[in-house]
């Protein structure tokens, strides 16, 4: 077995260890020369110094999987490739793309005669050790050739993957999850800080957190995660309460709007995000001074 993976970082770089450590063997590009070369270093590739000198590495008909950022850089890597590839090649776009971006490269692909799959990765930077989920989606011949990546990739060969559907299938699924992944993680965040809120109650949020891990209801990875970082510090005064979106929490609540199926939780979720980011600082001055036109009340200056 064979691959190619176009996008080094964290999460393009810890699958290609991952997949060598599997037996097989990955050709890699990433513009930056010091990331292919270090990893290089490490046995975990064969390094390509272009896009051309990757393709003539690979056998056909070749599978290469990219990693890189959703938007125009995907749309640049994939209209590079699809020049230098050969009719029966399948690209693998493994990045948090739009579902629908996906649907359109699919047939566009498919036009030249290459096969397409969108993939959807969960695992973070834990997916080395620990596997990643995998979501795709592509025509029955696209996800047999994915497969046998996907054993190696996934926590276990017979779980952890899922031909989820046609082109796009994949990564929808991989938005709602992170859809839900922003609900859950607003719905911890909120809790803790209520706790927080009662220090009369003396409470221990990193014991709580420790006990919740344990037979309850609301155990869970993230859980496990939070848990761990509150037993080193529990205050988090250090931390700026900046939260970024990504493009999976707007596309989420976008769906909803569009299917006009309620969807407050995540949408919610996201709203929040951007408080954190202080995108409602104007409407919170318009409203302190609403209150003081119609009751007088006090305004504080910035």
């Amino acid at each position: 077995m064979q691959i190619g993976i176009v996008g080094l970082g964290r999460m393009g770089g810890n699958m290609a260890r991952r997949l060598a450590r599997g037996g097989v063997g990955v050709t890699g590009f990433d513009p930056d020369a010091a990331t292919r070369d270090a990893l290089a270093q490490e046995g975990a590739i064969g390094a390509a110094a272009s896009l051309d000198a990757l393709v003539a590495a690979l056998p056909a008909p070749r599978v290469v999987w990219l990693m890189v950022p959703a938007g125009d850089p995907t749309t640049r890597a994939l209209g590079e490739l699809a020049g230098r590839l050969a009719p029966g090649d399948l690209v693998v776009d493994g990045g948090n793309a739009n579902y629908k971006d996906s649907q359109r490269r699919a047939a566009e692909l498919a036009a030249r005669g290459l096969l397409f799959a969108d993939c959807g990765v969960s695992g973070g930077v834990w997916g080395l050790d620990n596997g990643y989920a995998l979501m795709f989606g592509g025509t029955g011949e696209a996800a047999a050739r994915l497969e046998p990546y996907a054993r190696i990739l996934a926590p276990a060969a017979d779980r952890g993957w899922l031909h989820c559907g046609p082109a796009g299938a994949g990564h929808f699924v991989k938005m709602i999850h992170n859809g839900i992944e922003y609900g859950m993680m607003q719905a911890f965040a909120e809790g803790f800080a209520l706790m927080k809120g009662r220090p009369d109650l003396e409470l221990d949020v990193a014991a709580i957190a420790e006990l919740w891990r344990h037979g309850s209801v609301v155990r869970s990875w993230l859980l496990d995660l939070t848990a761990e970082f509150l037993r080193e510090d529990s205050e988090l005064a250090g931390i700026a309460p900046v939260v970024a979106d990504s493009g999976e929490g707007r596309w989420t609540a976008q769906e909803a709007i569009e299917q006009g199926v309620p969807a407050p939780v995540m949408s919610l979720a996201l709203m929040m995000r951007f408080a954190s980011q202080d995108k409602g600082e104007y409407a919170d001055r318009v409203l302190a001074m609403m209150r003081k036109s119609f009751g007088g009340h006090a305004v504080g200056k910035a």
